[in-house]
């Protein structure tokens, strides 16, 4: 128990309980009309400190055991003065030529603390006003965690031009825990991020992620539909297909691939009007030679395995050599290479 034993009484003693008929400010008592030696367990369990305890006993100088008898009466304490969300606005149009005063009011009318105004498109990521808007919101938020921070703007389209930007912006407000409140449309009202306005939030992300995979789509299509017509994307080649035909007719005359390289000139690209490099003249020539297709010879099937030749040819059968006669008597013939081994190599 963090609390002393009195702290815990009148902690105890400042909740009424409706079983013993005990007010706010007296002691537990029993049937018979004494005081209650411990408080009720249902009581002292209202307690956020006590609920752990199994048993908060009644301080001796309340007289448990004895004849009840009412307490003072608490006085109840002046509740603190709830404090009002701050409200920061953000005001945003497109052009010089569209009016920006009408949100304005609009912002001045629901009290907000300050308003930033810009007159910039949504085509632009950077708005300056926005992130000084979003900024003051977060170090307000990060300085009293406990004070409501609400952004607050005219309508949804001025924060952002589609989904997946608003989805970004709400990921971070949720983040910050920083409320939005739209004044305008058909989403009118307070959305909090922490709270029931978390249905608001997982339905922009829904939305984004549907936004996402619609333009992955439409990327894939365009992508297949150039392709079919010959565009391929990717950066442009050093040596176009002009350059590549020269290339091949100069060296089919015995030009040397160097001095062929020197008479190019790059068309497209960051390197334009510059010289291709002897290695990638060599390398698209290469490519050029390589053969598109493969021949019919290539695609038949495998040839079988056929006989698996020896390791080392095979030794044939000598005979052994037969006995020969000569003036010294009969001798062995001897086999070419045996007097080497067998005599010292001679």
């Amino acid at each position: 128990m963090d609390l002393t034993p009195n702290q815990a009484a009148n902690a105890v003693e400042r909740n009424e309980y409706p079983k013993c008929e005990a007010p706010a400010g007296s002691r537990c008592r029993t049937r018979s009309g004494k005081t209650a030696t411990k408080y009720h367990t249902a009581r002292f369990t209202l307690v956020p400190a006590l609920r752990e305890e199994l048993d908060v006993p009644v301080p001796e100088d309340r007289g448990p055991g004895r004849p009840w008898t009412p307490g003072p009466p608490i006085e109840e304490a002046p509740t603190a003065s709830a404090a009002k969300p701050i409200r920061i606005g953000y005001a945003r149009c497109s052009t010089a030529t569209q009016e920006l005063q009408s949100q304005l009011d609009a912002l001045e009318r629901a009290e907000c603390k300050r308003v930033f105004s810009e007159k910039i498109s949504t085509r632009i990521k950077t708005r300056p006003e926005l992130e000084k808007a979003l900024k003051l919101a977060y170090d307000i938020r990060e300085a009293a965690p406990d004070q409501e921070v609400i952004l607050t703007v005219h309508e949804l389209k001025r924060l952002a031009r589609n989904a997946a930007e608003l989805m970004t912006l709400s990921g971070q407000l949720q983040g910050a825990g920083v409320q939005l409140e739209l004044l305008t449309g058909p989403l009118t009202g307070i959305y909090d991020p922490n709270g029931m306005g978390a249905m608001f939030f997982a339905v922009l992300a829904a939305a984004a992620q549907i936004e996402r995979n619609y333009i992955r789509e439409k990327t894939l299509e365009g992508q297949q539909t150039a392709a079919a017509k010959g565009n391929h994307g990717g950066r442009p080649k050093v040596i176009d297909d002009d350059s590549l035909l020269l290339a091949r007719a100069l060296k089919d005359r015995g030009v040397p691939v160097a001095e062929i390289a020197k008479k190019l000139i790059i068309k497209t690209g960051k390197n334009a009007g510059k010289n291709p490099s002897v290695a990638s003249l060599y390398r698209a020539l290469a490519e050029a030679d390589e053969p598109d297709d493969h021949t019919e010879a290539e695609l038949v099937a495998p040839r079988r395995p056929g006989p698996r030749p020896h390791l080392r040819p095979r030794q044939r059968h000598r005979p052994r050599a037969e006995a020969t006669t000569g003036a010294a008597g009969p001798r062995r013939a001897v086999r070419r290479g045996a007097g080497r081994r067998g005599r010292g190599g001679r």
